[in-house]
Order: C-alpha cells, then structure tokens, then sequence
C-alpha cells in the first residue's frame, strides 16, 4: 500500500469522503485515492511516497509565483517574528490597499477578508443594501462560493448542484438568486425584465474559469454593463481567479467595461488566504462602521496573509512578468494543440492568459451545458497518463491548468513529451 492509499484510509475514518474540499476528490477521474502532497518547490511538487511531480494544479489557482518563492518566505518568517495576528489595525493593510487602489482605481475604497466565498456574499450583500432589491442574477457555470444562495448552477466542484435541490440549502436561500446560461445576452435580458425593479446585482465571472475556461463573447460583458445601468442593478465582477492572473490588476479591462464591485481573491495572496472586495467611496462608504452594512471577520487583514500580498505585488510588477508568462504560455498550449492534431485527438484548448482548459470536444464551449459534452472517460484517461509521466492536472475536466513564473523552458518541453504519449493512448 502507498503512503498516499494509507493516507487515504485514515482520512476517510474522520474527514467526509477523505477530503477537505470535494475539488480535491480523485473519483471523477476514476482514481481509487487522491494524491497526497508533501512538499513543493518553484513549478514542482512531491507527494507522500517521494514522486515529483510539474505541477499545473496551482493549488486551483494562487500560485502565481511558483512555490516557495524566497521572497515571499523571507517577508512571512520576518512576519512571524512580528506577529501573526493583532485584532487591531495595522499598517501592511493600510498600504495594501493603497498599492490594490492604485493597480484597480474602481476600487476606491475595499474590505480585505479571508476567503473568495466572504467576498461574493459581503459584495452581493452590499449591492442590496445600496438597491434596496432583493434579487441577483447570475450565470450558470460560474463558482461563487459555497454560500447557500450561490450554489444553483454553480461550477467547479458544486457544478451538479442546482436549486433546491441542494441538500441543506433551503429554498428561500435561492428564490432570489436568478440563473440564466453564461454568454446568453438575451437570457439575461429576460430574467432582467421579469425581476424588474427588484434586480439588486449582476454577478459574474468576466472570464469563467469555473467550468473549465470560458471566454465571454464580444458583447456579454458590455450587455450586462448595459442591463446593469437600464435596470437601475450594480454590476459585480467575481475575479477571485483572474485578479493579477493576467495582468497586474484586474482581468476585466481585457475583456469588458469595468463593474460597479470587484471581488478579488486566489493570486492576491500568493497562496496564503486573503480576498477583497471594493468599489468606489460612495458605494463602499454603506460598510459599516461608516454605513449601516455589517460585514466582520477576526482574521480580515491578517498581518501573514496582508504581507504576502505586498511581496506577490511587488513581484508582479516587476518589468516583463506578465510578457514571460504571456509567452511561456503560448508556446506550451500551441504545442498541445500541435501534438493533438498530429495525434487526431478530438479536443479544443481555451485560454487566458496564464490559464487554459483542455476540452476533450471538438471545439470550445461558449456555456455549461456545452462545456458538459466532453468525452469524460477520454479526460480520464488522458488525466492518468499525465500523472504517471510526473505531471499534476486538476482531477476535474471543469477545471484549469495554471502556469506560475517558476515554470521554465525544460518544464514546458518534458510536459509537452507527456502531452503526445499521453495522446497516443488515446487513438
């Protein structure tokens, strides 16, 4: 038995189905165990029985600088010497949000909190305050968090939830949460006009990474934008994923007109927990204590986390960052292509940026339900193949794969060799 079957056993005695999060499960990829981590260094990770692995998992996303960058060490081993949490206010936070103000001016004002799931509701709850409406519409696909309200649809690892149909989820918690399928224009309008003066927000992924990478269509975002303004709603765009992942601030300016609310998380904090969300002043002044909007977390602005987001700033702002990982990522997501085709594998790749989803159908989905007619046994096998050439891919077709700054030329070639055999398996 290995160290990660033995693993394995003991969780599942104390942890429901063995993992902290269902994202991390190995059933959809027909594995009998989750691959258990031990350690990690730069684009490379090694699992409980002493196998390296380049990893594109990223930890779904954070790890924009690779793993273990010393910088980031140095900045939370000198934090640790200062102190780990305060209960107070501090001065890190104050200049992060200074640097965040700066990098993204729709953001005025903001609220540091600990995860990207606090963020999308303290946003969402403050959009019905300033509204005074109750309903938000949303987009089928999209992962907000695992709130009770934003679980109907939603991607990633709740990608089969729907409704009420949620066990524990009561179904007032989403009558006023409106779905409508991601990249449909004229859905939206619809749901927008039924909910009439009662629309509270448009919430949406600018780019959806939550059903796999799904790029928006040239007129989604800049429809909604016009929605948002006809029906008197404010738009909030959940950039948990894409903040600082494409380029240094937010993602939306490459896709679509700013938002009235930007919900950041995942890179910002370089892989230790932190999320934002902000607007400008006059929204954000409603928070309390300036308004009457409650929103309180005893860990916000933790001093760890605060500091490792002024190291991940500092790093990628860096000249030429975004540039590399811009090319880096080309190269490696065309030669797929290119080994794909050689090879008749009946798959299409989408890509942002430094993020990508290899889909195993013929052309690109444009929604979920699209993106849900993939070929899941090919996706398996070709997943198990990758791994057992030393290469880590989220366990899930509706995920990403992500590149950090730590991956270099010999990780993109040797992965590149585990793409064609792992190809050839599959004709």
């Amino acid at each position: 038995m290995s160290r990660s079957e033995d693993l394995f056993g003991r969780a599942r005695a104390r942890v429901p189905g063995g993992v902290m999060s269902p994202a991390r499960s190995y059933a959809g990829v027909g594995l009998s165990h989750p691959v258990f981590l031990a350690s990690a260094r730069g684009a490379h990770v090694v699992d409980a029985d002493g196998r390296t692995y380049i990893d594109y998992l990223g930890a779904f996303g954070p790890h924009l600088l690779g793993h273990g960058d010393q910088r980031l060490r140095s900045a939370l081993v000198d934090q640790i010497d200062k102190g780990i949490l305060f209960g107070t206010s501090h001065g890190l936070e104050v200049d992060l949000a200074d640097r965040l103000a700066a990098a993204i001016p729709e953001m005025e004002k903001m609220r540091f909190v600990s995860t990207g799931t606090e963020a999308v509701m303290s946003a969402v709850r403050l959009a019905r305050a300033a509204t005074g409406r109750s309903k938000v519409l949303k987009f089928a696909g999209d992962y907000h968090g695992h709130a009770d309200a934003f679980l109907a649809a939603a991607g990633s690892g709740a990608r089969d939830a729907a409704g009420s149909g949620v066990p524990g989820v009561p179904e007032g918690a989403a009558r006023d949460v409106l779905t409508v399928p991601y990249n449909d224009l004229e859905a939206a309008a619809r749901a927008a006009r039924e909910a009439g003066r009662d629309l509270a927000a448009i919430l949406v992924e600018p780019v959806s990474g939550n059903m796999g990478v799904v790029l928006p269509t040239s007129d989604f975002l800049p429809g909604l934008r016009s929605l948002a303004d006809a029906s008197g709603a404010l738009l909030i765009y959940d950039e948990v994923i894409l903040g600082f992942r494409a380029r240094y601030g937010a993602a939306f300016p490459l896709v679509g007109p700013a938002p009235d609310i930007i919900v950041l998380g995942k890179v910002l904090g370089g892989g230790l927990p932190i999320a934002a969300y902000g607007a400008r002043a006059a929204l954000m002044d409603l928070v309390a204590p300036e308004g009457p909007v409650f929103q309180a977390g005893t860990h916000a602005g933790n001093p760890l986390s605060v500091r490792a987001a002024l190291v991940l700033l500092d790093a990628a702002g860096e000249p030429g960052f975004y540039e590399r990982l811009e090319g880096r990522s080309r190269t490696l997501c065309e030669g797929i292509m290119a080994l794909a085709k050689e090879a008749g594998a009946n798959v299409s790749l989408t890509r942002f940026a430094s993020m990508w989803t290899l889909f195993f159908r013929p052309t690109p989905p444009t929604n979920m339900d699209e993106a849900r007619e993939h070929d899941r046994e090919a996706f398996a096998r070709f997943f198990g193949a990758m791994l057992a050439r030393g290469v880590l891919l989220a366990p899930s077709p509706y995920e990403a794969w992500f590149l950090t700054s730590a991956h270099d030329d010999d990780d993109v070639e040797t992965t590149l060799a585990a793409v064609g055999e792992a190809f050839s398996l599959l004709t």
